[in-house]
């Protein structure tokens, strides 16, 4: 559990802020972020790399809140968008536009035209169709696109098959050999401007290697292109690095920049990463409430106000998370063993399979920890199902940075 969450007097507190008092005042499902703990992570990174020349770009799909995506832009973050949408949040949170990379298999030509327009430092290309299509756009509107090519180096990442993206099976990047014919077509393309490579191998990484494999493999086709006369100037070297889910061991951010700084040192290039997890992930709880106890022949259920509509994670990834009461247990407390699910009808809704955890009743609140990645950002109104409302804490204070919406809000956005 991050150092921003922890328990007073037998309650869990955000900082300084109550999370019972808080589920009272806001109710419950509710998403709460710690502000220290993300600006804490946000500095670690920027340390790591402060001696080099490195944009450090949030991947805006692991957390788009505005007051998020605001906090960072005021201690120096660039922004990783990877859709239109992405792209307009990050501008109206003030990330300026050389900070700004536009990633993703499927830009679409409008989304390629309000790249161009916002003047933003780079699009990552990742086939010869995008690379014609955005010649063309760049061409009709009489501008130059920086792009960088997204070499796949098919390396596996060796985490979850559904967040790998650096294996030839990936729908993600350029084949490694097809690099320098791409390059060589870029280069004669009107209104391109090739300025470097980028890979991502994938989400959640919990080992240096795959990434030292995957960045001396680019690393060095980068020397041999630029050897053979291409000016590049720039390497992406994305994000992934992992978070503690439940008891994994993370590389620390400093042997992660020493390993990037040995293998790219030798180039001379400046650095483009786009860390998102990591930033965010630990930084964020999700508070549920318990509605019912169901005891079956084979099971114990504890069915919550969260659901799979709130948090999807588990049911999309076989993700597991640690999950702890709001009020501390005391020893003497019976433990149990739960499956954990929320209200959803669907049999994946399930937060949690025979988890030891001390008794439980109706009305008790728990938290799951490390949500403030791909939490509430991939959250639905499934079921017509109002989505939690996210609180930022900062000390002894609070503000809710998304409100929960009213049942009648649902409904006019069918323009009904």
């Amino acid at each position: 559990m991050d150092p921003s969450f922890s328990y007073h007097n037998g309650v869990l507190h955000a900082e300084g802020v109550s999370i019972q008092t808080l589920a009272d005042t806001v109710g419950t499902p509710l998403y709460c972020y710690s502000k220290n703990a993300l600006e804490t992570n946000y500095r670690a990174v920027a340390a790591a790399f402060a001696d080099r020349d490195a944009r450090l770009c949030f991947a805006m799909k692991s957390n788009c809140n505005p007051a998020i995506l605001s906090l960072f832009a005021r201690l120096g973050a660039g922004a990783d968008v990877v859709s239109g949408g992405e792209l307009f949040f990050a501008r109206k949170a003030g990330i300026a536009p050389d900070r700004i990379v536009f990633s993703g298999v499927g830009k679409s030509k409008p989304e390629l035209a309000t790249a161009l327009h916002e003047g933003i430092f780079q699009l990552n290309i990742e086939s010869e169709s995008e690379l014609r299509l955005l010649s063309a756009v760049a061409t009709e509107l009489n501008t130059t696109a920086n792009i960088a090519l997204r070499v796949n180096p098919d390396v596996d990442a060796g985490t979850h098959a559904k967040i790998t993206t650096g294996k030839y099976s990936s729908k993600f990047g350029i084949a490694f050999e097809e690099v320098p014919n791409l390059l060589s077509l870029a280069t004669n393309l009107p209104g391109i401007k090739p300025q470097g490579l980028a890979v991502h191998i994938g989400s959640q990484i919990t080992r240096l290697e795959p990434f030292a494999d995957a960045f001396t493999k680019v690393a060095r086709l980068f020397a041999d292109l630029r050897g053979s006369g291409y000016p590049l100037t720039h390497l992406d070297l994305g994000g992934g690095l992992g978070i503690t889910y439940q008891d994994e061991v993370i590389p620390n951010i400093q042997d992660y920049a020493a390993m990037i700084k040995r293998i790219t040192d030798p180039l001379g290039v400046s650095l483009v990463l786009e860390p998102g997890r990591w930033l965010t992930g630990s930084t964020g709880i999700l508070v549920t409430e318990v509605l019912h106890r169901k005891t079956t022949p084979e099971r114990d259920f504890v069915i919550v106000d969260a659901g799979m509509n709130d948090f999807k994670r588990t049911a999309l990834y076989d993700a597991r998370h640690r999950i702890r009461p709001v009020r501390e247990a005391s020893a003497s407390t019976p433990q149990g063993r739960y499956d954990i699910v929320g209200p959803v009808c669907e049999s994946t809704d399930v937060f949690a399979k025979n988890l030891g955890i001390a008794e439980v009743s109706q009305g008790d609140r728990l938290v799951l920890l490390d949500v403030g990645a791909y939490g509430s950002v991939m959250g639905s109104t499934y079921n017509v199902r109002l989505p939690a409302p996210e609180v930022l804490v900062s000390g002894d204070s609070w503000r809710i940075i998304r409100p929960r919406p009213m049942y009648q809000d649902l409904w006019d956005a069918y323009g009904a």
